[in-house]
């Protein structure tokens, strides 16, 4: 049988019962101590029969049981599959990455292509039934991913993505919009969203043209994220491990900064966002739920979802037919003591003598 359980976080409870156990076991061990300091055996053996004692080992036995059992509840064990269709809400994330070689430059850490795979996962891990796919470009643009609510597998693809992939160097930023713009599955005029992820350099695309263009036609948004140093720059490592040769041009290093401008007119154009993130470390959390969130969702077709049958119900059942079993042990008389014979031992015990009703009835009567 398939076990799984749904919230192991709640094992650190498993001192519960113990604590339970060790707790009862000590409170009768201290009230042994004080019967026998104050009471002799035959005293102690009259008002308290042995019964007394299988009580006390019931009761701690019950107590720890019923505390295991609602440990075992609250880690959520679940066996066996069930089938649910659940309807799907979301919209469509198109996210566009540059991978030209200036995005090897080392001004944000490590570099600004794999800061931007980290702060497109980050907004993905936001994400719950988006569709997401993947446009890379340099020189030219091409679909990478296309558009799946399969996170993991989209995360595994974005780790492989680099220069390597592009046949011509160069940055088409309007050619990456172009492409993006024609992966969507819905033909709604709403939404979509694309998000890039550049340095704003760019060769005579006209991004601004070509994003203002398919906002109009199809109703897409565009969020735009800068990356590297606007005022600086830094060097081009020539190759993605951080070398220590750099890119030259007539015999001068080659210095990329951060090209802003663009990126905010083609944010303003496509009723979007423009996020400067330079070379600082982005709430990209932050970014989803205030920009991207705003898009209009829509609702995807049913997706079937096998699921495990949580069963906590079947131990916290018995945990609570436990615990009242505890209460009833606890709390029924004793049947071979009453109080009158618990106090006639004690009389008899310390020599002090009795008078029955009837003398203390004469008694009265002659007062």
């Amino acid at each position: 049988m398939d076990i799984h359980f749904g919230n192991l976080t709640q094992l650190t409870w498993l001192w519960l019962p113990v604590l339970s156990l060790a707790a009862i076991l000590l409170a009768a061990a201290a009230g042994r101590r004080a019967r026998k300091r104050y009471a002799t055996a035959n005293l102690i053996s009259r008002v308290l029969p042995g019964s007394t004692k299988l009580r006390t080992i019931l009761c701690a036995a019950l107590v720890t049981g019923a505390m295991a059992l609602m440990v075992v509840a609250l880690i959520d064990v679940r066996w066996g599959k069930v089938s649910r269709e659940v309807p799907q809400k979301g919209i469509e994330v198109m996210f566009v990455l540059d991978v030209s070689r200036s995005m090897l430059a080392e001004d944000a850490s490590p570099n600004r292509l794999e800061r931007a795979k980290q702060q497109i996962k980050d907004l993905v891990d936001e994400m719950a039934g988006d569709r997401v796919g993947l446009v890379v470009f340099a020189g030219d643009a091409r679909q990478q991913i296309p558009l799946t609510t399969h996170y993991d597998d989209f995360k595994q693809s974005l780790d492989e993505v680099g220069p390597h992939n592009m046949r011509r160097g160069g940055s088409r930023l309007g050619e990456a919009i172009e492409v993006a713009s024609q992966s969507f599955l819905t033909k709604l005029n709403a939404h979509k969203a694309i998000v890039i992820f550049t340095d704003g350099e760019d060769q005579e695309s006209d991004p601004v043209a070509v994003a203002k263009q398919a906002h109009q036609d199809a109703g897409i948004r565009i969020f735009t994220v800068g990356l590297g140093d606007m005022d600086k720059g830094a060097r081009i490592p020539l190759t993605a491990d951080g070398g220590k040769e750099y890119l030259q041009h007539d015999g001068e290093q080659v210095w990329s900064k951060l090209h802003g401008d663009i990126l905010r007119q083609v944010a303003v154009e496509t009723d979007g966002a423009y996020i400067p993130a330079g070379t600082k470390q982005v709430n990209m959390s932050a970014v989803y739920h205030s920009y991207i969130a705003d898009v209009e969702q829509m609702e995807f077709e049913t997706a079937q979802i096998n699921q495990y049958e949580a069963r906590f119900q079947w131990f916290l059942a018995p945990a609570l037919l436990l615990l009242l079993g505890e209460v009833v042990i606890a709390t029924w008389p004793n049947r071979r003591a009453s109080h009158v014979d618990s106090a006639t031992a004690v009389y008899k015990e310390h020599g002090i003598p009795q008078q029955d009703n009837k003398s203390t009835a004469e008694h009265s009567t002659a007062a």
